[in-house]
């Protein structure tokens, strides 16, 4: 989706790209040749928690790249922007983001994954597994996309940092009750709330997924010391980027990339068949962010195509 704002004549456009996640907003500036001008980093951006504070994220760090490539703050009106935003992926979230006021020439909001899957692919077919703070298995295909998971921590978001991180707290639980058998990694988490259950308690009632993602180093961490429970949550994440991979492959797809924080992690845990249909990511969210920005200036697909390849020599 997208709205406009008042045009500058003849003043050539810039071109925004923003990665707004459950943990960090990434953005990018580049010119209409694809040169990088500046980026810039900030707070969470999933709008599901606040369409207010994730947008102001936002428009900040696109300030800040406009502030580092020397320009000044009135050229905002020659950006094209695309707002690539976690939480994006539920309309009422998307509806209320692209109508929100905005200082750009042109912002068009979609979701993170969407962002990722162009930039994966570079505007080709293809589909990703994102394991970062969320989950969501997306691909692009003959013009439509697909869409597998990512449903918010609720009820959704297997195998994510998120997830890993609740998962572990409630095993810490389960041992204090007597229910399972204390590890080193559930004797580290206890401590970390001062051997309190209702300290986890507490922290759970008023904790984001980027609150629990913020664990999830911590079982990646013991899962390589072989700790049991680690190990246990490890090939449970792995089994669900599984299931994203097998039903991707379902429809058609034959390309998958790995994408977030956690994908290298989670790799090795997964089984031989997802692996043999992953290929490396030929670019991140940012870089289809810029994509599908370049494309609302103007580019057509070839031309696009060829502006990504160049744009990482």
């Amino acid at each position: 989706m997208s709205i406009h704002a008042s045009l500058v004549p003849g003043a050539e456009p810039l071109l925004l790209g923003v990665d707004g996640g459950g943990t960090r907003c990434r953005a990018r500036l580049a010119d209409m040749k694809g040169a990088t001008l500046a980026e810039a980093v900030g707070g969470p951006a999933n709008i599901r928690f606040g369409l207010e504070e994730s947008l102001a994220v936002v428009f900040r760090a696109g300030a800040q790249c406009l502030d580092a490539a020397g320009l000044p703050p009135q050229d905002s009106q020659r950006i094209i922007a695309c707002l690539a935003l976690a939480g994006a992926s539920e309309p009422a979230y998307c509806a209320a983001a692209a109508q929100h006021p905005h200082p750009y020439r042109e912002a068009l909001v979609t979701t993170d994954a969407h962002a990722a899957c162009e930039g994966a692919h570079r505007g080709s077919d293809g589909g990703i597994i994102i394991l970062g703070t969320g989950s969501i298995g997306w691909a692009e295909l003959d013009g439509g996309h697909v869409r597998l998971g990512g449903w918010g921590l609720a009820v959704s978001d297997e195998g994510s940092g998120a997830w890993l991180g609740r998962e572990a707290l409630r095993r810490v639980l389960w041992a204090h009750d007597g229910r399972m058998q204390w590890t080193p990694l559930l004797t580290l988490l206890f401590g970390t709330f001062q051997s309190d259950p209702h300290a986890i308690v507490r922290f759970s009632s008023d904790a984001r997924p980027s609150d629990f993602a913020q664990l999830a180093p911590v079982v990646v961490d013991r899962a390589r010391a072989h700790d049991p429970v680690a190990v246990e949550l490890m090939r449970c994440a792995g089994g669900h980027a599984d299931a994203l991979a097998r039903g991707l492959l379902a429809l058609g797809i034959r390309r998958l990339a790995l994408m977030g924080g956690l994908a290298r992690t989670i790799e090795p845990w997964l089984a031989e068949d997802t692996r043999r249909h992953l290929v490396p990511p030929k670019g991140d969210a940012l870089d289809g962010a810029l994509l599908i920005a370049a494309a609302a200036a103007g580019l057509r697909p070839r031309d696009l195509r060829l502006w990504a390849v160049e744009r990482h020599r």
